[in-house]
């Protein structure tokens, strides 16, 4: 018996490390979408459970989404700790967890986008919240507060590694001008400077840009043309990508927050088809989110039509109490590299997944109280 485990992890062991080395990756974030929330999109949008793409990725996991020091975390403690392979506490963004959010700083903690930004890849951001907000800001910002937006979206001018992120697509437009201007930053020279172009739409982009910071009034705008052109211009770079692309998927609106993670896995299902060749592909929530299906009738909205004062089904199908929650959440992969994603692990462990991905070593972060990280 003995001997017959031996052999099973040996043969896994080669079969890991023959597996073929991703060029790019690509994290998508489903803010809140955890699994309550993914099985209540799939009956929304298709009257049945487990309908999703995401649901039937070739690699699943379950994800534990604890802070360093709290069991429910919000969403920079969350990003955080995937995006660096160390826990850290609420409220701080990449920074150690000697941080204490607005009170004493943290260490820096090298991102995975700062690790391709040192090995001379491209990079980008893309989320439907605001750029300066908590999930894409760990990804280029290092902060003992995630409130602070100008000091956060300014860290785009003074990267640590390489150029910094070159690409920034998303929300928050007016807040972000708002908050750099209080700082005395004059923020379209200082970008254009640094070799961004910077727009206001998706349109005004040219077809031949490499650096990019285009900045939203609305976070309605239509996820997936925004993914395609940032695909087009990050897969330029012959040494490769990260890119990261985050959905609100909050559900204290209900419907809006369904309809966008029916809208995100769509995304997903049609990246995979194009780019698992040589591309990890990863789908997370950064933590769940308290929705409830409670009852409901096959064949009957889940949710009231719009303008409908009554609940579809008499009473309400779901139940929303407006509180992250410390469940597990789902982790689907495809692409090279995606056989590690599997059983269940810590948040950090998705930072070491996507390392090894592109086949590059990190040392073992300094343990500290929750902070643990496994290969």
């Amino acid at each position: 018996m003995k001997k017959s485990i031996v052999i099973l992890l040996l043969l896994s062991s080669l079969a890991a490390a023959a597996e073929r080395r991703a060029k790019n990756v690509i994290l998508f974030i489903g803010d809140a979408a955890g699994i309550p929330t993914l099985n209540a999109a799939s009956i929304y949008r298709y009257n049945a459970p487990g309908k999703l793409f995401i649901q039937h990725m070739p690699h699943l996991g379950l994800m534990d989404t604890s802070a360093s020091d709290v069991w429910v975390t919000d969403s920079a403690a969350a990003m955080t700790a995937i995006v660096t392979g160390q826990k850290t506490n609420n409220g701080v963004l990449s920074q150690s967890a000697v941080a204490d959010r607005g009170k004493q700083e943290g260490e820096p903690l090298q991102t995975i986008l700062e690790h391709a930004e040192e090995r001379g890849l491209s990079t980008g951001v893309i989320s439907n919240s605001p750029m300066w907000d908590a999930t894409p800001a760990a990804c280029y910002a290092h902060s003992k507060s995630r409130s602070k937006a100008g000091e956060i979206f300014a860290q785009i001018l003074t990267p640590r590694f390489g150029d910094g992120v070159d690409l920034v697509i998303g929300a928050g437009r007016k807040s972000i001008y708002e908050a750099t201007a209080k700082l005395g930053l004059d923020l379209d020279p200082a970008l254009r400077e640094k070799g961004f172009g910077v727009y206001d739409s998706l349109d005004a982009i040219p077809p031949d840009a490499r650096r990019v910071v285009a900045l939203f009034d609305n976070s309605q705008f239509d996820l997936g043309p925004v993914v395609e052109r940032a695909l087009a211009i990050l897969s330029r770079n012959p040494k490769g990508f990260f890119l990261m692309v985050e959905s609100d998927c909050h559900t204290n609106n209900i419907r809006q927050g369904l309809e966008r993670v029916a809208t995100v896995d769509g995304i997903i299902r049609q990246t995979v088809a194009k780019r698992a060749a040589d591309t990890l592909v990863i789908f997370s929530a950064d933590h769940s989110f308290d929705l409830r299906l409670q009852r409901g009738k096959r064949g009957a909205p889940l949710v009231p039509p719009p303008g409908s004062d009554a609940p579809a089904t008499g009473k309400p199908a779901l139940r929303m109490d407006d509180s992250h929650t410390g469940e597990e959440v789902l982790v689907g992969a495809a692409g090279p590299g995606s056989s590690r994603v599997q059983g269940f692990f810590a948040n950090t462990d998705l930072f070491h997944i996507m390392m090894k991905a592109y086949g590059w070593e990190t040392p073992r972060p300094a343990m500290v109280s929750g902070a643990g990280a496994r290969d």
